[in-house]
């Protein structure tokens, strides 16, 4: 299946005292840049959000943003974490034989102190099994969001491929005719300069000219490469950067099928094709 980097998510849990939302936004980026948002309360579990999330995605700029809100009402007695007061007493302690005239720490400013205060109500294990559970929740339902929105994006493609393979059709059954009314023009301009076409030497040199604005092999490897993009797209996985490749050289030939072009159709057909290509890259930006 093919994925787009384009996805939200967001859950919540009710848990004594308190309530816990995970939220997940996801747009398309070249590497996977993830952004944590997390309370104070939850910072110890940042290292192990940050691998669950990067195991599940790939690439694309995403932002997790955790909020914890408390309810005084139902909340029970609040607690003091001493692992975390000790940790601190023993800091404090440390600037203070370093630095001998530092103001001791107060007791108000150790209860100031992120995760010293914690509710009782919720014990951090169970907070964090819950946050844990969340995620996991919310990043099962962002790749649904993204799965969704990469099967718009396939069909999106294989609706320019289509129009790609329409105007490349214009141009097949025209490349012999357009290559001899060519020679013929060549030569009928040497004839009123005087100069005999037919003298073998000048017959090589109109051929080989000739074949400098023979449009075929442009044609065909337009067809080849959209070919490929439909093979990308049935076979799914992480072909961002596959898919942005071949749109960069669908959009090579076309500039050189413009270049070559001796005839206003072809040149017509040149001009849209640059058209479609450019709305594939565009699209093709999103995908993961």
């Amino acid at each position: 299946m093919i994925l787009s980097m384009t996805g939200f998510a967001a859950l919540s849990a009710e848990l004594s005292g308190a309530a816990l939302s995970v939220e997940l936004r996801s747009v398309n980026h070249r590497y996977l840049d993830l952004t944590l948002r997390l309370p104070d309360e939850l910072r110890a579990q940042e290292t192990a959000l940050r691998e669950r999330i990067a195991a599940e995605l790939k690439r694309g700029k995403v932002e997790c943003r955790v909020g914890l809100a408390r309810n005084p009402a139902a909340a029970g007695s609040l607690a003091v974490d001493t692992r975390r007061v000790v940790e601190l007493a023993a800091a404090a302690a440390n600037v203070q034989g370093l630095a001998p005239g530092s103001a001791p720490i107060s007791v108000a400013e150790i209860l100031r102190w992120p995760g010293v205060i914690a509710d009782a109500s919720v014990p951090p294990d169970v907070l964090a099994a819950k946050l844990q559970e969340l995620v996991t929740q919310a990043l099962a339902d962002l790749a649904g969001s993204r799965r969704r929105e990469g099967d718009k994006l396939k069909a999106l493609l294989l609706a320019r491929c289509a129009d790609i393979e329409r105007q490349v059709a214009r141009v097949t059954p025209r490349i012999p005719a357009i290559h001899a009314a060519y020679v013929d023009k060549l030569g009928a301009r040497l004839k009123e300069a005087g100069i005999d076409a037919n003298e073998d030497r000048l017959k090589q040199e109109l051929a080989l000219f000739a074949t400098k604005v023979d449009v075929a092999e442009e044609v065909q490897r337009l067809s080849t490469h959209v070919a490929e993009v439909r093979r990308v797209l049935d076979a799914g996985g992480s072909a961002g950067k596959r898919l942005d490749f071949l749109a960069q050289e669908l959009h090579r030939e076309a500039n050189t099928l413009g270049s070559k072009s001796v005839d206003a159709e072809v040149s017509q057909v040149a001009l849209e094709l640059k058209v479609l290509i450019e709305q594939m890259r565009e699209q093709v930006q999103n995908i993961e």
